[in-house]
């Protein structure tokens, strides 16, 4: 893995974020206009600039195999590149990810990354049926993939549901003092604890929801941000890690935690130059509140089997030591797969930027914010290092 030289030209000049929701009243290409738009203003470019594009998608609601061309007809860019990207719930992340590296290369001067989906239009049947063993298709949602994992750590290491009931309080603390988010309301770890259970250890706190939403963002060459007098945030590292989308047959595989998450961080470190102790904050994939524990772990925020003790003493929280997903997460801010590895890049680009609610903001030490996408669940991961200059 190189070292950081191939993205030491490389920044964010802009990003745009819809409002996250139940947006019923808004079709696919609404809510990739709305994010645009802000993206495009942030960035201080006409949409002639943009030289080429990636485009998140899970489901094929958004064109269907024709997701390029609706794209340019939503956002009015023609005769430009324009991929359909997807990677499970780190599709977000991969199309930024690929735009980043077309910039790297010298291909283009400016590229869009931009996710979408619209899932409350969509019945929910489970995850999509994929040809896996057919033990492995009984029971296949999220919450019961999750849930497994979730089990074997609370019994490996001795500990009940109330860490878990933890991360759902901080978060819709956080979310509630976000105006995007999808949830816009505080709750108590009694009505965490004495929720409806969904699949067990998780009751409907501990699930993100289903959510419509869209965020993208602007990558351009360093000496173009500077002509354009950005405020632009550097591109330290980038990190993305598949292993088995069938761990249950790997003797090897814990059940307490997601190695491409560790090894998508460890690429990221490496890449930018730094340890888990220079990150400020962090926006990470919290689809359920065990996972979040296990981001911990699984980032270097904590040791093995003692990231339940972060959230316990208050560590993550806004003001603690690493604060994590200040935006409310996947777990009030919401989950639109293609979207929300790019709404945790727009996150993290204004963190730095101090350009977000008072009441939300980090304290910038380092001036460095890292942003993890998982999906797969859990067979794939990417992770993203900003910094200012």
């Amino acid at each position: 893995m190189s070292k950081r030289g191939r993205l030491d030209d490389v920044v964010v000049i802009g990003v745009g974020c819809s409002k996250f929701g139940e947006r019923y009243d808004k079709s696919y290409e609404d809510l990739a206009v709305e994010a645009f738009e802000e993206c495009l203003k942030d960035a201080g470019i006409s949409r002639e600039d943009i030289e080429a594009a990636w485009l998140g998608t899970f489901f094929p609601g958004f064109g269907g195999g024709m997701a390029g061309s609706s794209l340019a007809d939503a956002i009015k860019i023609y005769g430009k590149p324009i991929t359909r990207v997807e990677n499970y719930c780190a599709t977000g992340m991969e199309a930024f990810r690929n735009a980043v590296f077309a910039v790297a290369a010298g291909v283009y001067d400016i590229a869009l990354a931009l996710g979408v989906e619209k899932l409350k239009d969509r019945q929910s049947r489970g995850l999509p049926r994929i040809d896996w063993h057919p033990l492995l298709i009984k029971g296949n949602t999220a919450p019961g993939v999750f849930a497994l994992p979730a089990v074997r750590y609370m019994h490996k290491y001795g500990i009940d549901r109330k860490p878990l009931a933890r991360v759902a309080v901080k978060n819709h603390r956080n979310g509630a003092k976000n105006p995007k988010a999808h949830f816009q309301k505080t709750i108590t770890e009694e009505d965490a604890l004495s929720a409806p259970m969904v699949a067990y250890p998780f009751g409907l706190f501990d699930c993100c929801p289903v959510t419509d939403g869209a965020a993208c963002a602007l990558i351009a060459r360093k000496e173009v941000a500077r002509e354009l007098k950005k405020d632009y945030i550097k591109i330290l590292g980038i990190g993305l890690a598949v292993t088995s989308a069938r761990p249950q047959f790997k003797p090897d595989f814990e059940y307490i935690g997601f190695p491409a998450t560790r090894l998508a961080a460890e690429q990221a470190y490496s890449m930018a130059g730094i340890k888990p102790d220079d990150v400020d904050f962090a926006e990470v994939h919290d689809c359920f509140t065990w996972t979040e524990i296990s981001n911990y772990e699984d980032l270097g925020f904590a040791e093995k089997g003692q990231g339940w003790k972060l959230i316990m003493e208050g560590e993550t929280e806004i003001g603690g030591r690493i604060p994590v997903n200040p935006s409310g997460g996947l777990k009030s801010f919401g989950h639109p797969i293609g979207a929300s590895g790019l709404r945790m890049i727009y996150e993290v680009v204004n963190q730095l930027r101090g350009r977000v609610e008072k009441e939300r903001q980090v304290k910038i030490r380092n001036g460095i914010g890292l942003a993890h996408n998982l999906g797969g669940p859990g067979s794939v991961a990417c992770v993203t290092i900003l910094g200012t200059e």
